[in-house]
């Protein structure tokens, strides 16, 4: 059905389709998004199927897409003007994409055709996003139930991209209501498939329990607060070990775990050489500091850290070099607990631009030359396998496996749900959110693990360098928070849980069985519109 609407009602219409994709990630709700898709669905519904009229359409796919990511992400800025421009470019050209095609088939193919192209390549797109050479999945659909945990308790089941299929499949339903606002039947579906999912979220959460018969254990979180921008790389380091000294003293007497933040030492001319990590004047400082006072407990500190290869051949394709020494560099988390045995886990998911310069197999043969031009194409090194954190002391005899996902981990609903799948019972944040000054950023990121929670029934223990330290249940709920500009800690008893959820064990799979789908449906359209052009069908 095609719909008669004027420039300025499209323009309207485009802006509503903006802020109400917008509100979940500025801390209003995600709840607006069930009817987010609606005006951009009623803006393709008033064009028709000339090439003229898919292009003007395109352009305002463009727009919607555009001003979402700069009204939800601008914070980007702070850390790399270029990041905001690269992100809203792949937001407008993946996702926009998306809803191209399924403007191209709402002309041309059966209306359960299209819809099914739209559900199924976003779902996809999304996939996609999350696991590509170029990876920034802020804006999944899902990610903006972040603040409304309440809705989405069935995360256990579906991660994330339950919720974006959720919105997907109610928006579409709400817009064939609207244009057929007679058939009872499709408002009746609508409201159905609006309410179901929060009841059965209520449900599930209320009877989500903990195992009363589990020994808690005392979490300490550190929140120095160093400005990463000045602070970070002019204080002397001394300096910076008696501020985090300080704060592990207010760490209880019977705590189990003091978690310091991401890259709070290290490359502050106290490179830390994992062959002989105990060298390093930062390591041997903090782990005096956690032996003074805290003998039992692990003390779990995030460090940049480097490895040594013998030689080239023994090199990692991610290794960097100087002079004839081959190295690799790391985001590392390192668990220190008087133990001979060095624990130590990697970051592997990495910031684009930042910590990795993509497709690095097409660019290996220009390095040389990228670099004259003031270009840079290496990144830090990555874990193979996922690294848990054990730990045996007086309170724990038999032993806690814990994880420490690495700031831009705690994004990857599927990575994050892994480590618990393979044994982690606790999960230790630590990121550094001070780049992006006091903005959406460090909030929208704090919200995220919220998520990760739920999809991996885990508490989470949150230091933050700054932005926001925390603890979250494993239902969602936050308990006490650290915020922004604050230097202190934090400590509180946390329940351990051997418990695997579905998604942690499943993962992504409505990515992946979007994917399939969007591939049938593409070949369906190929054939039908063979078979029509070929007389075979009407």
């Amino acid at each position: 059905m095609r719909i008669s609407l004027k420039t300025y009602q499209r323009l309207l219409l485009a802006l509503l389709s903006v802020v109400l994709l917008s509100l979940g990630w500025l801390r209003v709700s995600g709840l607006p998004l069930l009817i987010a898709l609606v005006p951009l669905l009623l803006i393709s519904a008033s064009y028709g199927p000339s090439r003229r009229e898919w292009w003007q359409m395109a352009g305002w796919t463009a727009l919607v897409m555009g001003l979402w990511c700069v009204t939800t992400c601008w914070w980007i800025y702070y850390a790399a003007a270029v990041g905001i421009v690269a992100a809203t470019i792949v937001q407008i050209l993946l996702f926009g994409g998306i809803f191209m095609v399924f403007h191209s088939f709402s002309k041309r193919a059966r209306p359960a055709h299209a819809y099914t192209t739209l559900i199924a390549g976003w779902l996809w797109a999304e996939h996609f996003y999350l696991g590509g050479e170029v990876s920034f999945p802020w804006l999944l659909l899902g990610n903006g139930f972040a603040n409304d945990v309440w809705a989405v308790q069935w995360y256990e089941l579906t991660g994330v991209l339950g919720g974006s299929l959720w919105v997907l499949l109610v928006n579409v339903l709400l817009f064939e209501w609207l244009l057929n606002r007679k058939n009872k039947g499709l408002g009746i579906s609508a409201l159905f498939f609006v309410v179901a999912p929060m009841v059965a979220s209520l449900i599930i959460g209320a009877s989500y329990h903990e195992n009363p018969n589990t020994q808690k254990a005392t979490v300490t979180l550190v929140q120095p607060n160093f400005d990463p921008y000045e602070e970070k790389y002019t204080l002397p380091v001394d300096e910076q070990l008696a501020i985090i000294g300080s704060l592990i003293e207010e760490a209880p007497e019977d705590v189990d775990y003091i978690v310091l933040p991401e890259t709070v030492i290290g490359d502050a001319g106290d490179p830390i050489w994992e062959e002989d990590i105990y060298r390093s004047h930062s390591i041997k400082g903090v782990e005096a500091m956690r032996r003074a006072k805290n003998p039992d407990a692990q003390l779990i500190v995030g460090a940049m850290t480097y490895h040594r290869y013998k030689g080239e051949k023994d090199a990692s394709p991610t290794a960097r070099r100087s002079g004839s020494m081959w190295y690799d560099r790391y985001n590392a988390a390192i668990a220190l607990d008087g133990d001979s045995v060095l624990k130590v886990s990697h970051k592997s998911r990495l910031v684009v631009g930042v910590e990795k310069m993509p497709f690095m197999d097409i660019l290996r043969p220009l390095e040389k030359l990228i670099v004259d031009l003031g270009g840079t194409t290496g990144q830090l090194g990555t874990d193979k396998y996922r690294h848990l954190l054990h730990q045996r002391n007086n309170h724990y005899p038999y032993g806690i496996s814990v994880a420490a996902p690495i700031c831009y981990e705690s994004v990857y609903g599927e990575h994050f749900g892994a480590f618990t799948a393979d044994g982690a019972e606790l999960m230790m944040v630590i990121t550094n959110d001070g780049w992006w000054h006091d903005t959406e950023g460090y909030r929208q990121h704090f919200s995220f693990s919220r998520l990760r929670a739920i999809e991996s029934r885990r508490w989470v223990c949150r230091a933050a360098n700054t932005g926001i330290s925390g603890f979250i249940s494993p239902t969602g709920k936050v308990g006490d928070t650290l915020g922004w500009d604050k230097r202190g800690t934090l400590s509180a008893e946390v329940t351990p849980s051997r418990e695997v959820t579905f998604y942690a064990k499943a993962g992504d799979y409505l990515g992946r069985l979007g994917g399939y789908l969007f591939l049938l449906s593409l070949l369906y359209y190929v054939s039908y519109r063979f078979r029509k052009r070929s007389h075979l069908v009407n």
